[in-house]
């Protein structure tokens, strides 16, 4: 059985700061929040003071992927389950903690070189959630959405979510030649808030895509009108998934990985649930032909 509890947020680096503000706020809808760093964007898509955590540097990367806890218990078990797989373990700091709106965090990396951090006692913010599209994004018990990562180290990077932290297996599909497949994962009645892609490369920006859900089809058609119209590139058309059955697109967020937003997506029962194959990514749609390749995908440029 897992602790972790959700997705609760994403942190990550980015020399487009402006960009981003443009896609994020004007393109897809977040509202704005709030942050200790007065140079960052910050995200939010609902109490939370954010979800989504943008800060300038001189490269594109995840600082931290943030998982969700119940209590202090919880995340004192996780804690000792990472150690006990021979993982180092960081305590945050009290300071470190509030600057991550959280009451207490603990940080690590996983065998794909994610930096991972798991938190627990969020800080709310009651105001009203002002999004651009007046659009509702689908979090609560499910979290923020998912996240795919990519790794060359991909047994060792899936077998630490799954025996570690607990995810649990929600299917498979193979990529590629050779039965090389992507694993999903979950951990509440989200289809999946992980997935771990085969990659054949180490570094940044360590990230395939993040997946965000909202209430209704009219707003990821708005959101997808908006993007295409402030010329940001479609990685993939409106399509809809044979797994999580999510109605969604793909957008190339500044500094090359996607965004994906959907809506409709499946939530699983898990006493009746079993862990399939799919054989085919989408029922329809999903066209990657226009697509530019992805960072994580692409070969390091050499010194």
């Amino acid at each position: 059985m897992t602790q972790i509890r959700g997705l609760g947020y994403l942190k990550v680096q980015t020399r487009h700061i402006d960009r981003w503000r443009e896609f994020a706020l004007d393109g897809l809808g977040f509202a704005e929040g709030s942050g200790p760093d007065p140079d960052g964007l910050y995200l939010r898509m609902d109490e939370r003071r954010s979800r989504l955590r943008l800060l300038p540097g001189d490269s594109d990367r995840v600082l931290a992927v943030g998982w969700e806890v119940r209590d202090q218990y919880a995340l004192a078990a996780v804690r000792e389950a990472v150690e006990k797989s021979g993982t180092a373990v960081t305590e945050l700091s009290p300071k470190e903690a509030a600057e991550r709106d959280a009451e207490g965090a603990i940080a690590f990396t996983d065998p794909g070189g994610t930096p991972v951090e798991v938190f627990w006692g969020p800080v709310l913010d009651h105001s009203p959630v002002r999004t651009g599209f007046a659009q509702k994004f689908v979090t609560g018990g499910m979290g923020m959405g998912h996240v795919v990562l990519p790794t060359p180290k991909f047994a060792e990077t899936t077998a630490f979510y799954a025996e570690v932290l607990g995810f649990l297996p929600r299917g498979s599909m193979k990529v590629g030649g050779g039965g090389v497949k992507v694993r999903f994962m979950g951990v509440n009645q989200r289809h999946h808030s992980l997935a771990i892609c085969p990659a054949p490369f180490d570094g940044d920006p360590g990230l395939v895509h993040l997946m965000v859900e909202v209430d209704t089809l009219d707003a990821v058609g708005i959101a997808l009108d908006t993007v295409t119209r402030r010329g940001f590139s479609i990685s993939s058309t409106l399509g809809r998934h044979t797994n999580d059955k999510m109605v969604s697109f793909y957008v190339r967020a500044p500094g090359g990985w996607d965004v994906e937003y959907g809506c409709e997506g499946l939530l699983v029962d898990e006493a009746h649930y079993t862990a399939e194959e799919i054989t085919k990514d989408s029922y329809w749609g999903h066209d990657w032909s226009g697509s530019e390749p992805l960072a994580a995908f692409t070969p390091p440029k050499k010194g």
